[in-house]
């Protein structure tokens, strides 16, 4: 029984451990447009929580981009992680639409509208060093 404890409390250290990194290594997506797609990256630890390394879409299901203020919860999460106010991370389904965090703490995100005909997702709302700017990039293209 002591060694169940003492198992369980390794995993929950190592766990609050993992948060800690991933909070402390910056925004959790990098957003790129390279030739006809839109890539987006997750970085570090962020790709266990949200169960997914990126997500590639053809730019021509991009529907728009815009900077906005974080939304006060997502969907319903399978699979992913969800901490409320600490860590949103993975694919969120409800509302009819089918939705990929990235999100730690962050006040104002990414939120990118997808053509979910041509695309895995329906929205991608995304924590990046700067919304505005990526919002802008990926309009543009």
């Amino acid at each position: 029984m002591a060694a169940m404890k003492k198992w369980r409390l390794a995993v929950l250290g190592g766990l609050a451990a993992a948060m800690a990194a991933t909070l402390r290594s910056g925004p959790p997506a990098e957003v790129a447009v390279e030739g006809d797609r839109l890539v987006v990256r997750l970085r570090g630890l962020n790709q266990m929580w949200a169960l997914r390394r990126q997500v590639a879409v053809p730019r021509s299901a991009v529907r728009g981009a815009r900077a906005e203020a974080r939304p006060p919860r997502p969907p319903f999460r399978v699979p992913g992680t969800y901490l409320p106010g600490v860590i949103t991370a993975g694919t969120f389904r409800g509302r009819g639409r089918r939705e990929l965090w990235a999100v730690h703490r962050a006040k104002e995100v990414l939120v990118i509208d997808l053509d979910g005909e041509r695309a895995p997702f329906d929205r991608l709302v995304v924590e990046v060093a700067d919304p505005a700017a990526a919002a802008a990039a990926v309009s543009a293209s």
